[in-house]
């Protein structure tokens, strides 16, 4: 196979190396506009070439990787999909939630497949607490926590365009308790403090965060978040019911120290997510390449990528109004902005 790798910058370079040691792929094309950018990673990389984005194309890959700025996304995802060419792309597939509903849409009618990056559905916590939920282990769900915090927050210039923690953090969260509960999430009430530094406040967005979710079934579920948790990155979910509780992400790199026994000794704990989700990175990225081939459905679709995007908008709504906001708010408004109806989950 040959795969391109649309975006040099620190997430290309990483699932370009990680396709490269994939034996069902023979070349990785990394293009960028920036030209000696894309050079300097596929240097590094084994059977690695670079290219020019049209010049990617022109080479008709057997799928393509896009990991480009958000801004661009929309118009390289339809670029490609119209040449028959299978995409995995980054999350959000589009800028703004009108675009997004307009292409989902447009996705919907095309044969060709589109697998979006939520590498938390390729984690095997996560996994393990889809299936245990789908065996009925945990007998009748009744409540989960959530949990995302990076070590220090990203750069002033990351802040002011990432859309905000729901959309750019938290997002990932959602998608996760759809997935691994299987059940929609119908109503949201959020808030939010910026304590800096940062440019949080500048661009009215949160460094902390909690939400509360009810999804049908008046399953309940706790979401928090921190752009600064001083003592390592943490992503966890706990899923409770009537027989068990169960948790993702809690091992001896998990950043915490209990109380009761301070000098415990443990491992260094996890710095950043790229760290944390090195394995279901390249988990997803091996599944994209059997996508690519035909011999499955993308496991991560477009419609998915929309409803999360629906609970982050909600949940900013519900920040920015003090108020619990209806999912089904969200969507009509979304619906009647794109002139497009979107189907209940």
């Amino acid at each position: 196979m040959q795969v391109v790798v649309l975006g040099a910058g620190r997430i290309g370079a990483s699932h370009a190396a990680s396709l490269s040691r994939t034996e069902a792929v023979e070349a990785v094309v990394v293009a960028d506009v920036d030209v000696d950018r894309a050079a300097a990673v596929a240097k590094r990389i084994p059977r690695a070439v670079v290219a020019t984005v049209d010049e990617a194309f022109g080479r008709r890959p057997d799928g393509m990787v896009i990991t480009t700025p958000t801004f661009t996304h929309a118009a390289l995802v339809r670029r490609a999909v119209r040449a028959g060419i299978a995409v995995f792309c980054e999350k959000p597939i589009a800028q703004s939630l009108t675009e997004t509903v307009r292409l989902v849409s447009e996705l919907s009618e095309s044969p060709t497949p589109v697998q979006i990056g939520f590498q938390r559905r390729f984690d095997a916590g996560y996994a393990q607490l889809r299936a245990a939920v789908a065996r009925g282990d945990l007998g009748a769900l009744r409540r989960i926590h959530l949990l995302s915090c990076d070590a220090r927050p990203p750069a002033d210039d990351f802040i002011r365009t990432s859309g905000g923690l729901y959309r750019d953090c938290h997002i990932h969260d959602f998608d996760a308790v759809r997935w691994v509960t299987g059940r929609a999430v119908v109503a949201v009430h959020a808030m939010g403090a910026a304590h800096g530094p940062g440019a949080f406040a500048e661009v009215d967005d949160v460094d902390e965060s909690v939400a509360l979710l009810r999804l049908d079934g008046d399953v309940l579920a706790t979401v928090q978040g921190s752009r600064w948790n001083g003592h390592g990155y943490d992503a966890r979910m706990e899923v409770a019911g009537t027989e068990r509780t169960m948790v993702a992400g809690l091992s001896e790199r998990t950043p915490l120290r209990p109380a009761e026994h301070p000098d415990a000794p443990s491992a260094a704990p996890w710095t950043t997510f790229a760290e944390r989700f090195a394995a279901a990175f390249d988990a997803e990225l091996r599944e994209f390449l059997d996508v690519a081939r035909g011999l499955r459905p993308s496991p991560c679709t477009p419609g998915d990528a929309l409803e999360a995007l629906l609970i982050a908008e909600a949940a900013d709504l519900s920040r920015r109004e003090w108020r619990t906001v209806a999912l089904a708010e969200i969507r009509d408004r979304a619906a009647d902005e794109a002139r497009i109806p979107i189907p209940s989950p």
